[in-house]
Formats: structure tokens, C-alpha cells, sequence
């Protein structure tokens, strides 16, 4: 019997991301519970696994969720959770239909169905690219697995993974597209003038003022490849003196080869370091990029070139993971970790104004097919089948 019989279903979502700087976990976190709390089908509430920050999620719910204020200490709890079934989330939150755990951890439960969102398996392909503490995913996703629960994905990619690597059943993984964060002042523009359109100067930083810059957004890690980029970039500066490189995000594990690559820049004093942007400072600097650049080795989504694509920015990335099943036929795509490719591609889409013309106007096609709405409608259905399974099972155990 579910929590809420004929009536809304009971959902709690992790929201222990939206804590500390946003990345993508925590865009996906902030946005779908946007999308969920609007929806009369779920009565939602959140909640955090953390002992004395919990209280900083307050501030960016929306409106339609409740907070779930109970001291939940993410070290012993975590801990647990690895090598147990408790304590059960219930203890904290009362009766629930479903829990989703939106980054990778889904907390035990005593009766209510299971769902945890992999983003990829960033962990089984480069463990070297990966901390001590997200390399303890996988074992966790798999014990979650083992008792039952069900696993969102952000692309069908990352879904055949799940099944492949991790032994999931086919049957209890579901693909649900991301939608397209808003950007501040992304409304309609004419995809001429966009394409035409000379850029605007970046933020304050080292070096001369530039007219146009290549932009790169997000943590300083190696599974980004920004080292790739740096060198892509420089081979292409020479002939085109009023062009920059923008980087902009915080510093994650292996800043080093970042920074070294830009020292050995031949160009260096055209490359700016920015750190951590949020807001209208953030969505100034993507709407006034010439071209925005997306090196990844690996991705279960990506998030970043569909905002661009948004505000009319064209788009060079690779063919990593998830990427060409998100960006299909709007970006140019190179073979992960290819310097020359990457520089040829910078360089025809600086260059080129119809080809930046052709992608921009496929990039708002592209993105018009991402919403949050339709997210959360993928999710909701999700969550249904997960808590009729849940039901099913109980009642065959109490037979």
C-alpha cells in the first residue's frame, strides 16, 4: 500500500548537492526539483544529508517543495550505507513512497521504493581522473542494485553502461533527458546577426582586452581535458591576434596540468583564468563568447554546450560519451584528446561565418527539444513504476 493511498505520491529527493558551488549535479538537482514541485501528482520534500549546512539548502528550493529539516552527519552515515540497510532514510522522514538519490547515493529505506540517478561511470573508465571518495560509487550504486532500487540516467548512453558494467537490470534503468538551464538573457535572436556578431569582451583578468574569446566553462579537472585545449588554442592564436581563451570554473583534482600547459602557452597572456561564476556574471560571459569549446574525455550529459547553444553561441566539443546523442547535428565534433582536430575546428568556426550561421540556428532547433518539464514528467514516471513494484513486492511478502 502506497504512503499516500488515491492521493499524491509521497517523494523525497536528495538535495545535498545544491550545497556549496553549483555544478552540474547541482543544476540537475535545482532544476528538477523546480520541475517536480510544480507537478499535483508528487508531494515533494527534500532533504540533506549533512550535519550543520543542511540549513543552506533552504534558500534555493522552489516553491511547491518542503524541507526536511533533520541533522542527517554525511561521514558515519555514508559509511553505513556502504556496508549496510541502515539506518533507513523513514527514521528521518516518516512515510514516503519513493526516495531519489540524485548523485549516485540512494539511502536505504524500510518500505519506499529506490531510485538513484548515475551520471556516469567516470569511475569505471578513468579511475585515475577520480578522488577516493567518488571512486566508492560504483560498489554503492551496485548494492543499491542488489536490493532493489532503480536507476536514472541523463542519456540512453549511460543507460547501456549501467546495464553493461554495473549488471543493472534493463527493466529498472531509465534514460530522462536533462533540460536547458535559463540563461539571463537568452531571448530569441536572429541567427545571422548572432553568428555575425564581433563578441563581447570578458570579465577583467590578465592580459589586453579582446573583442573575442573561445569560452570554456566548468571544474578544472582532467576528465574536462582543458590541457587539450589550452595547446588547441595556441596553435590557432598566432593568426588571429584579437582572439582570447576564457576558462572559468573552480578548481578541481589535477589543477596542475591546466596551469602547466598554460605556462608552456607560446600565447599565455591571451589565455584568462577566472574562477567560480554563478549568475548574471556567469550568463554574461556565455552569451559574449565568439565560440564555446566542450574538450571532454568522457560525459554522461553535458549540460554547458546545450546553454550555449541557447543564447546562440556555436559549439565545438568531442565525441565523448554522451555527447553526440545530446548535441547531435548542432556542434563540431573531434575525436576525444585530438589537439590538431580541435585546433582545425576552433579555426573554421572563428573563421567561417556561414558555418557559424548553420550552428547556430541547429543549436536552437537542438535545444528546444530539452525541457525541464519534460523531465520531470520522465521522472515522475520513474518514480510510479518504482513505487508499484515496491507495493507489489510488499504484498507478496505479507501473503
Amino acid at each position: 500500500m502506497r504512503a499516500s493511498e488515491g492521493g499524491a505520491l509521497r517523494l523525497a529527493v536528495d538535495a545535498t548537492p545544491l550545497l556549496g558551488e553549483r555544478t552540474g549535479v547541482g543544476t540537475f538537482t535545482s532544476c528538477a526539483l523546480e520541475a517536480l514541485g510544480a507537478r499535483p501528482d508528487l508531494d515533494v520534500r527534500a532533504f540533506a544529508v549533512s550535519w550543520r549546512r543542511r540549513g543552506g539548502v533552504v534558500p534555493h528550493l522552489p516553491g511547491g517543495v518542503s524541507f526536511l529539516d533533520r541533522a542527517m552527519p554525511a561521514r558515519p552515515l555514508h559509511w553505513a550505507w556502504r556496508r549496510m540497510d541502515g539506518p533507513t532514510l523513514e527514521w528521518w522522514t516518516g512515510p514516503l513512497d519513493v526516495v531519489h538519490g540524485t548523485n549516485f547515493v540512494v539511502p536505504p529505506t524500510r518500505h519506499a521504493a529506490r531510485v538513484v540517478t548515475v551520471h556516469d561511470l567516470t569511475t569505471v573508465h578513468f579511475p585515475a581522473l577520480c578522488n577516493a571518495a567518488t571512486l566508492r560509487f560504483p560498489a554503492m550504486v551496485k548494492r543499491a542494485l542488489a536490493r532493489g532500487a532503480w536507476v536514472h540516467t541523463p542519456s540512453r548512453f549511460v543507460a547501456a553502461e549501467v546495464v553493461e558494467l554495473l549488471g543493472a537490470d534493463p527493466d529498472r534503468v531509465r534514460a530522462v533527458h536533462h533540460g536547458v538551464p535559463t540563461v539571463a538573457g537568452a531571448g530569441p535572436t536572429e541567427p545571422s546577426r548572432q553568428a555575425e556578431r564581433p563578441g563581447a569582451s570578458p570579465p577583467a583578468g590578465p592580459g589586453p582586452a579582446s573583442r573575442r574569446y573561445v569560452l570554456a566553462l566548468g571544474t578544472i579537472e582532467p576528465r574536462k581535458d582543458l590541457p587539450s585545449l589550452v595547446r588547441a588554442f595556441d596553435a590557432v592564436a598566432a593568426e588571429r591576434p584579437d582572439l582570447e581563451l576564457v576558462v572559468a570554473g573552480p578548481d578541481g583534482w589535477g589543477v596542475g596540468a591546466f596551469t602547466a600547459a598554460v605556462d608552456a602557452a607560446a600565447h599565455r597572456g591571451r589565455i584568462r583564468r577566472l574562477g567560480w561564476l554563478d549568475g548574471p556574471e556567469r550568463d554574461r560571459l556565455l552569451r559574449g563568447a565568439h565560440v564555446f569549446a566542450y574538450p571532454s574525455l568522457y560525459e554522461g550529459f553535458g549540460l554547458p554546450p546545450l546553454e550555449a547553444m541557447g543564447v546562440g553561441v556555436p559549439v565545438v566539443t568531442t565525441t565523448a560519451g554522451a555527447v553526440p546523442e545530446v548535441v547531435g547535428d548542432a556542434a563540431v565534433l573531434v575525436p576525444v584528446g585530438d589537439v590538431d582536430a580541435l585546433a582545425g575546428a576552433l579555426a573554421r568556426v572563428v573563421d567561417d561565418t556561414d558555418l557559424r550561421r548553420r550552428l547556430v540556428e541547429r543549436g536552437r532547433q537542438r535545444v528546444a527539444s530539452f525541457s525541464w518539464q519534460a523531465c520531470a514528467e520522465g521522472l515522475a514516471g520513474l518514480y510510479e513504476s518504482a513505487a508499484s513494484a515496491a507495493s507489489g513486492a510488499s504484498g507478496r511478502d505479507r501473503s
